[in-house]
């Protein structure tokens, strides 16, 4: 054998263990996917699709090769070579050849498509896992809330009861009763509506209070301030008038 069937051979070889390793039935599916998520594993599938690609083109070339060996090789069933036995053993032994080398083939290129797609499915699979489970612990705790409620409301129920106020069943209050409450809560949302407008309107008539009192200590600011100028002017001229009177 030669040294490239050697290797696609080999490359066979670790295909079938490593088929018969993903489907050990004791090996879960999300240890799988802790496997394949992996710092290594992450840093070898950065290139995997390229290296992918790579080994299927030259799987199908060394698979062309094959047939054509042994298309080559088939030619004893035309010619006939019954007085030249060692020739004929020859063409048989290569034929032999070609045609191993055409099993190897194929098959590597057949399992390298499985196992690619039967890792696909173990990681589909754990991620489907994951999210069951967490879609199960989430309705377990709904239904623990539920019943926590269930119970406290049957608890509440019990000691209204005990206290002598009539609790109606479930289902069985009055329509009446039920009508006149929702009269009742809107009236008094009406009446809140109401409180809130006019609390809202004397919010905005003291708020339209205050800015017109800031201008106007902004206007007696000013005005203040000019007057202060002006006497301290008449002050300054009335000195500088008795200045010249006492010379």
């Amino acid at each position: 054998m030669s040294l490239q069937w050697t290797a696609v051979a080999t490359f066979l070889y670790a295909e079938v263990f490593a088929i018969l390793l993903l489907c050990v039935p004791f090996i879960s599916p999300k240890r799988w996917s802790k496997f394949f998520k992996s710092r290594l594993v992450s840093v070898i599938t950065t290139y995997g699709n390229t290296a992918f690609i790579v080994i299927i083109c030259i799987l199908v070339f060394l698979l062309i090769d094959a047939f054509r060996e042994v298309r080559k090789y088939s030619v004893s069933e035309k010619v006939d070579l019954s007085n030249n036995p060692v020739a004929i053993e020859h063409i048989h032994m290569k034929l032999f050849r070609a045609q191993r080398n055409e099993y190897i083939a194929g098959f590597a290129l057949l399992l390298c498509l499985l196992l690619r797609r039967l890792a696909t499915l173990l990681s589909q699979q754990a991620t489907l896992m994951a999210s069951n489970e967490a879609f199960k612990k989430q309705a377990e705790g709904a239904n623990d809330a539920a019943k926590k409620y269930m119970e406290e409301n049957e608890k509440l129920q019990e000691k209204l009861r005990q206290a002598g106020v009539e609790v109606p069943e479930v289902g069985g209050k009055a329509k009446g009763g039920v009508e006149e409450d929702k009269k009742n809560l809107t009236e008094e949302v009406r009446k809140l509506k109401d409180e809130l407008d006019a609390t809202k309107k004397a919010l905005q008539k003291s708020d339209s209070d205050v800015k017109a009192m800031k201008k106007q200590a902004e206007n007696l600011t000013t005005e203040y301030d000019r007057l202060l100028e002006e006497h301290a002017k008449l002050q300054a001229k009335s000195d500088a008038q008795q200045d010249k009177k006492s010379d």
